[in-house]
Formats: C-alpha cells, structure tokens, sequence
C-alpha cells in the first residue's frame, strides 16, 4: 500500500520540486498540495492522507497552530515539518503540536524520503542538526532541574513532607512537636531555599522533583 502524502508549503517553485522527487517513488502517492495552512486543513479532511508535510512560517496561519487542529481533527495522521528553521522553540513548538518529524530543508532528497518513510510507520525523525539541539537542551535541563534536596536539613524535610500532604501549621507543630513559630520558620526557609513564592508552588515544585515521600 502506498504512503498517501500531502505537502503545505506557500512557495510553489519548492512544492514542485518535491511533487517530482516523490513522483519518483513507487510506494509513495501525492495526493495533495496546498499553498496556505486554510486551504491545506480543508484538503486534508478530504482526502485523509497517512502523511501532512507541512512549513512552519506561512501567512496567516502558521504550520503548528494548523498542526494542532489537524491532530484533532485528524488522531491517526502523520505530520512532518518541512522547515528552514532551525530554532529551539519553534522545534518544541512543532513536536508539542502533533508532529513527528522535523526535516530542515537542507536536507538530500535521500535523506528527506528516508525521514517520510521513519514517519509514515508513526516513528519520530529528527534532522540530524534538530537531534542535537533537542539532546542538549535535555541535558542542560535535567541538570539545572535537579532537585535542591541536599540543602535541606532533617526537620525541613518532615515539614515539607507534611506541607504537601496538605497539613496546616498547628498540625504540623502537634505531629512534630514544636512551636508553630518553629513551623513558620522552618516553611519560610524551605520557601527561600527552593525558589518557591508559596506552599502551591512548594507542592509542585516537591512533587516534580520527588523530594518528599506520601506514603511514608
């Protein structure tokens, strides 16, 4: 069965040159091209393909925004951003979007069919180029999302605990047995050391960074 594929992009002269390489290979069938986002929305409802290979800056709307109501619209479809732009947010942007493949337009005619066909089996490909900024920024972040738990001490750490089972200061003080001017002073710490503004902010922040244990 062929990959059924339909291109979005507003320069004809590229689109073109695409329709011919793909032309070119028999386990692939065009059956769409679209010079807005509007128009190509519309033709993919009709025409159902398996994959949407689409720009991110076009007029009017752009390639995510018409990504997100494809991805509703259309659960099962493949999309692929077909883009000069090699920039970390429109990156995120895409994937957050529906997409599973980001092709920069630099890329061989060899390594853009490869990169249709890792999608069309519902895989994710990354530009080489894409791979690496998307790894980097991985490692930058689980670097500096670490938690902060080192700097807090024993009985910040039970008072933590008990903040985000939701307890209030006089519980905390009987369970602890403490002043509840001890508790205020152990939470305003707490609050300074982790970044935190208030107990919600608190709450995620513990929880997200598994600093404390519920079941204990």
């Amino acid at each position: 069965m062929k990959i059924r594929v339909l291109m979005i992009d507003d320069h004809k002269l590229f689109l073109a040159g695409l329709e011919d390489i793909l032309g070119r290979e028999g386990d692939i069938e065009v059956v769409g091209v679209a010079g807005s986002c509007r128009e190509g929305v519309a033709m993919a409802l009709e025409k159902r393909p398996d994959v949407i290979v689409l720009d991110l800056a076009m007029p009017e709307t752009s390639g995510v925004e018409a990504a997100r109501v494809l991805s509703e619209a259309l659960p099962g479809v493949r999309m692929a951003a077909l883009t000069m732009h090699l920039d970390r947010q429109m990156v995120f942007e895409a994937l957050k979007s529906g997409m599973t493949g980001y092709i920069l337009k630099e890329a061989t005619p060899e390594e853009f069919l490869f990169a249709l066909r890792v999608v069309a089996r519902g895989e994710t490909w990354l530009s080489p180029k894409v791979a690496t900024l998307v790894a980097n920024d991985f490692v930058r972040g689980s670097a500096s999302e670490a938690p902060s738990a080192p700097s807090l001490s024993d009985r910040e750490r039970e008072v933590l605990r008990l903040l985000v089972k939701g307890a209030g200061t006089r519980e905390i003080a009987g369970t602890l047995h403490i002043s509840k001017s001890t508790v205020d002073t152990h939470r305003r710490n707490i609050l300074d050391k982790l970044g935190c503004e208030n107990v919600t902010c608190l709450t995620r922040y513990a929880l997200r960074h598994g600093l404390v244990d519920l079941d204990e």
